[in-house]
Order: structure tokens, then C-alpha cells, then sequence
């Protein structure tokens, strides 16, 4: 191979990796704050697909446009869900593990909800539409502008939640949360005001997803089962709570997958995203990019 091939094989595995990044950002948020299991957090990257699908079809608005208003929308979606579901569960529940079972079938609910709701209104057909599809060289290498555009954006928002919970008070606030419960509300941190606030954020950042991945593939009603088990994916690689460890595993199944899927056979994709699922469990569960513990 060339290494404008290698170049271009890199990038395609980042352009995916992207992707799988910001949608597993969100789901380590709701995790690794308020062990909520989920599973339905793909079904969200797909309502924001159609959502950016529809507004560009029916109403001429730029895939740009839509991308913080389908965060804006999944995020008003996400703590209306955590009122009505979540919360009730929280104060029913009489421990962790009860209340992690419940919200794991809570999920399940959502995310068949979701599915048929897309389905009944939109039909299972394939939808999609033509945006910066133009080839663009750097250098000897060529791509394709909108795909891109799905890397820098999902890098960029990326980075802004990597810096929010790094940097600012309510970022400080999440981390505290996610060391000690018990020791960050007797600090006064108000966990009934920013639990629904992450999880949120959370599927906002699914919102988000959906909306760049419109932009150069086409979407079903049953696309965003495969990328939330993707997404346990990555946070296994990166580690549950990390933040940074979700974006950099993120990136690197894309690029594994990318060589996967060009050294061997096209159709093993999932199947070499499971051998590393496992592998990663098996050998290093606590996650590729975490540091051990040392036992006392």
C-alpha cells in the first residue's frame, strides 16, 4: 500500500471513531453519574438523524443548523425523560442494584418505543440526502467534504464536553459525583438538579451524532441499536466515568475496524468489534486507558 492509502484508510477509521466517540461520551456521562444502563441511547442518535433529514427535506435548513438544534432538542427530550422515568425510579428504588435493573428495563421500553414511533411515522425505507458530497485532496489523499466536516464537528464537541467537566464548577460537580456520591452531596452538590441536567447533555450529545451521521449516510429507524452496543464498546476501552478514555477508544475501534474491515473481510466489522469487546474484558476490564488500582 501507498501511503496515500494509509492515509486514507487512517481517516476513514477516524471519521467512524468520531462518531463512536461523542455517542459513547454521552453514555459514560449518564453511567458513570447516575448508573443508568442506557440502552436506548442509540435510539436517540437516530431521532436526531431524522430530525436533521426531515428539516433539510421538508424545510431547506442547512445540516449545519440542525446540529445545536437537535442537541437543544435531545437535551429538553433527555431531562424530560429523566422527570418523568428515571426519577421516580431513583426515590422507589431501595438500592443500587434494584434501581440499575429497573432503569436497564426502563430502557428497554424507550428504546422499542422509539423504533416503532420512527417506524409508523416514517416507514423502515432508507432516507438520506446529498450535502458536500464534493471530493476534497490534501495532498495525494481524497475525501469526501461532508464525511470531514462529521470528523471536525464531532472532535469539536468532543473536546468542549472533555473541557466542561475539566474545567468548570459543573464539570468539578459531575467528577465529585462520580468519586463519592455519599461525599459530594454532603458537600451540597444538588443532585436533583444536575443528574437530569447530564442525562440530558447526554443524549443531547446523541442528538448531535445523529445529525453528523445524516450528513453522509443513510438512516433507517433501526440504525442506533448497533451504536450503543458500539458505544459499550468503546467505554470499555476507555474505561467507565473517563471522559477522555471514551474519545480516545472511541477513535481507535474506528481505526481497528477500519483495518479490520480492509485486511480482511467487510462483513467481519461487528464481529472483529466484538473479539476486542471481549478480549478487553477479559484481560483488562477496568478499561485499556484507566490506571490500575494498587491493593492495599
Amino acid at each position: 500500500m501507498s501511503a496515500t492509502a494509509w492515509l486514507e484508510l487512517i481517516a476513514s477509521g477516524l471519521i467512524t471513531g468520531g462518531i463512536y466517540a461523542l455517542i459513547a461520551l454521552g453514555l459514560n456521562l449518564q453511567y458513570g453519574l447516575m448508573r443508568i444502563l442506557n440502552i436506548a441511547h442509540g435510539e436517540f442518535l437516530m431521532l436526531g438523524a431524522y430530525l436533521t433529514w426531515l428539516a433539510h427535506t421538508q424545510l431547506a435548513l442547512s445540516p449545519l443548523v440542525m446540529v445545536p438544534l437537535s442537541f437543544a432538542a435531545m437535551m429538553v427530550l433527555g431531562v424530560a425523560i429523566h422527570f418523568l422515568c428515571f426519577r421516580r425510579l431513583t426515590a422507589t428504588s431501595p438500592n443500587l442494584d434494584v434501581f440499575e435493573a429497573r432503569g436497564l428495563m426502563v430502557a428497554f421500553g424507550l428504546m422499542f418505543l422509539v423504533q416503532n414511533l420512527v417506524s409508523w411515522q416514517w416507514g423502515g425505507d432508507l432516507r438520506g440526502y446529498d450535502y458536500l458530497t464534493e471530493p476534497v485532496k490534501l495532498g495525494e489523499a481524497q475525501f469526501a467534504a461532508n464525511k470531514l466536516l462529521v470528523l471536525g464537528l464531532a472532535l469539536l464537541f468532543s473536546g468542549a464536553l472533555i473541557v466542561l467537566m475539566r474545567q468548570t464548577l459543573l464539570g468539578k460537580g459531575v467528577r465529585a459525583l462520580m468519586q463519592s456520591p455519599v461525599g459530594a452531596q454532603l458537600m451540597g452538590i444538588d443532585t436533583k438538579t444536575l443528574h437530569p441536567l447530564i442525562f440530558g447533555i447526554g443524549l443531547g450529545l446523541s442528538g448531535v451524532a445523529g445529525a453528523l451521521l445524516s450528513m453522509a449516510y443513510t438512516i433507517t429507524p433501526y440504525m442506533g441499536q448497533p451504536y450503543t452496543v458500539t458505544a459499550l464498546i468503546v467505554i470499555t476501552l476507555g474505561g467507565f466515568g473517563s471522559m477522555g478514555g471514551a474519545l480516545i477508544g472511541g477513535l481507535m475501534l474506528g481505526v481497528i475496524e477500519a483495518f479490520g474491515m480492509h485486511f480482511t473481510n467487510p462483513s467481519l466489522k461487528a464481529l472483529l468489534s466484538y473479539a476486542v469487546f471481549i478480549a478487553v474484558l477479559i484481560l483488562r476490564p477496568e478499561g485499556l486507558l484507566t490506571r490500575k488500582t494498587r491493593k492495599a
